[in-house]
């Protein structure tokens, strides 16, 4: 009976709607495309497009569903992913479509999460603080097409923590409620308390969903976030989401409070490399002997066809380490980047970073994408050796990047099996070919946007809106930390940020005076509208702090994500304009200013 229950729990709920908003419109349950009857008997199949995507699950059906666009048809095909809607006159919503200002209208998914408690032993290792959703780890695969509306009801069960579930580079356009940021957007949800996000899908691609209440996403609240649309390569099928992870053998409450120990440490280091819920077996035998160990799921085995082409969905949702991703033996091409089409390249590694999300869809030649997060690529499955097909599977590595990686000893990269159909099920005999393991981003100049955004001038002056980050030290004179704890950590700007969960920031956009710990960006000049661009630089140089305790990493890599948190009515949206080692600094007074920043390859952009 319990069984049943729990099933009925995690049931997908789909329904259509009318519009993209508002909320308050009638429902409409929707009908899987599977049970329409063939033609002849006697049912008349729906008038407005109803298809399996061309990248969906691999072991069930999914359907996207537009009621309102009678007429219309699919045109995705696998020689053509870049369309997905054609209208009765020619019209289309394709790769070139500017999603910022129209997105064609779905239906609404409702899912049910929630949040539990449960041990977790993906290593082999059996943490008894594991914190899941759905009792799965990592959490449900929350699917939608382009242009649904998403809504997800979410409930607490864990005992002594609130949460709330941030939608990862989700654009909440006038809907930034919804964004789940604890203390910013809303009051986390209460133990035994329920909240119900809703949000519009005007984007596409892949990415995550995951606690944003401390450190409750290292401990396993995180999931795969798809929107079904167009891509800008050719593909036969897709393969589900792969999620690269690093994990910890107890609860990272309890790792991380070492930071603050009285007299301060560094911050722990992980304890293995997961993807999706597997990895290698990190259990020693005296801790096999005290029965803290089980034997660990199989490592991620996926099974291909010589000669089609697979979608890939790759995912960095980890709490401390960027990966490098490979195949042996087998080229990727790469489409898509955070949600963002991307002309296509070929590479033999992909670099995945964690936790700095930062859309750069700039024309400008000074644009850049950091540290992509999630990328779409192509897997060509024709193998760059001869072995023959009983011999052709591969290893499917997460290479730690150097300089970027924090684990307690040193980690096995082979974490998966890319293995052909006809091939026998033995481990791969494979070597690595990616020679570059540092830390770096993917090449600049391969990642060319689709659809380009224009940067205006800005509406701000520049000294109000530097901020300067460095790591908050010890008083060498005292040994004592400035006024936060006994721990260094960044800052941006003088003051450690503190965030009042039972007053979150969104109920205070009106205010005219804020307190030291929110930096507020006060500015002048032309009038502010949605069509206005704001300039943050954001330096790590010597500048004067008070207090002046500041160390300065030029060659640190750090993540700045910007939520798309709106002064009302008008919605944020980010470019990254230039980035590197270098100085940058602007020495004008007046807005309108130009920025004249070295870009990381040493040639001077103006902006």
């Amino acid at each position: 009976m319990q069984f049943l229950e729990n099933c009925l729990k995690t049931l997908t709920y789909v329904f259509t709607l009318g519009s993209i908003s508002p909320w308050d419109r009638e429902v409409i349950t929707q009908h899987p495309l599977s049970i329409f009857p063939a033609h002849g008997q006697g049912y008349d199949e729906p008038d407005y497009p109803v298809f399996v995507p061309p990248h969906g699950p691999q072991s069930s059906v999914f359907t996207c569903e537009y009621p309102s666009l009678k007429g219309w048809t699919p045109c995705s095909t696998a020689e053509n992913r870049s369309c997905w809607l054609r209208g009765p006159d020619g019209e289309e919503f394709n790769i070139h479509t500017d999603y910022e200002k129209v997105a064609p209208v779905g239906i609404v998914r409702k899912y049910i999460l929630n949040a539990t408690s449960m041990a977790l032993s993906p290593d082999g290792f059996i943490n008894h603080d594991g914190k899941t959703f759905n009792n799965t780890f990592p959490g449900p695969w929350i699917q939608a097409c382009w242009g649904d509306q998403i809504e997800v009801k979410v409930t607490n069960y864990l005992k002594f923590n609130g949460t709330s579930i941030h939608w990862h580079g989700i654009r909440q356009l006038m809907s930034i409620e919804m964004d789940g940021v604890g203390g910013v957007t809303q009051c986390p949800i209460a133990p035994n308390d329920t909240f119900t996000y809703r949000f519009n899908t005007t984007q596409y691609g892949t990415s995550w969903y995951h606690s944003h209440y401390s450190l409750q996403y290292t401990d396993g609240l995180r999931g795969p976030l798809t929107i079904y649309g167009p891509s800008s390569s050719e593909y036969d099928e897709g393969i589900d989401p792969i999620l690269m992870s690093d994990w910890l053998h107890r609860s990272a409450f309890s790792d991380f409070f070492r930071e603050l120990g009285v007299n301060g440490s560094q911050p722990p280091r992980m304890a293995s490399i997961i993807l999706n819920s597997s990895g290698r077996d990190s259990c020693t035998l005296e801790e096999k002997n005290e029965g803290l160990c089980t034997t660990p799921p199989p490592l991620l085995t996926e099974i291909v066809q010589r000669g089609k082409k697979y979608l890939l969905r790759l995912i960095n949702t980890s709490t401390d380490n960027i990966f490098i991703f490979s195949i042996d033996n087998h080229n990727l091409t790469v489409i898509e980047t955070d949600f963002v089409p991307i002309k296509p390249y070929t590479t033999n590694s992909v670099l995945v970073g964690i936790g700095n999300y930062l859309s750069s869809k700039s024309q400008l030649a000074s644009a850049k994408q950091v540290l992509g997060q999630r990328y779409h690529v192509v897997l060509d499955a024709i193998p760059n050796d001869t072995r023959t097909p009983a011999n052709q599977s591969y290893w499917i590595r997460t290479i730690p990047a150097a300089g970027c990686s924090t684990f307690q000893t040193p980690q096995d990269e082979r974490t998966g099996i890319l293995r052909y159909s006809d091939a026998d099920a033995i481990d791969p005999t494979t070597t690595s070919s990616v020679s570059d393991t540092t830390c770096r981003d993917e090449p600049y100049e391969s990642l060319i946007p689709i659809v380009p955004w224009e940067i205006g001038d800005p509406v701000n002056e520049q000294q109000s809106s530097t901020f300067q980050v460095g790591l908050t030290e010890t008083d060498p004179t005292t040994n004592t930390f400035p006024g936060h704890g006994n721990f260094s950590r960044w800052d941006l700007g003088s003051t450690p940020l503190f965030l009042n969960f039972s007053n979150p920031t969104l109920n205070n956009t009106k205010n005219t005076v804020f307190p030291d710990e929110i930096e507020v960006v006060q500015f002048s000049g032309s009038a502010y509208t949605d069509e206005s661009w704001i300039y943050l630089l954001i330096t790590a140089t010597g500048f004067p702090f008070d207090p002046a305790r500041k160390t300065f990493v030029k060659t640190a890599s750090h993540p700045v994500y910007l939520d798309p948190f709106p002064p009302f009515p008008f919605p944020h949206k980010y470019n990254t304009l230039t980035q590197g080692v270098h100085r940058s600094i602007s020495t004008a007074t007046t807005s309108p200013f130009s920025n004249n920043h070295p870009n990381p390859t040493g040639t001077p952009s103006s902006t």
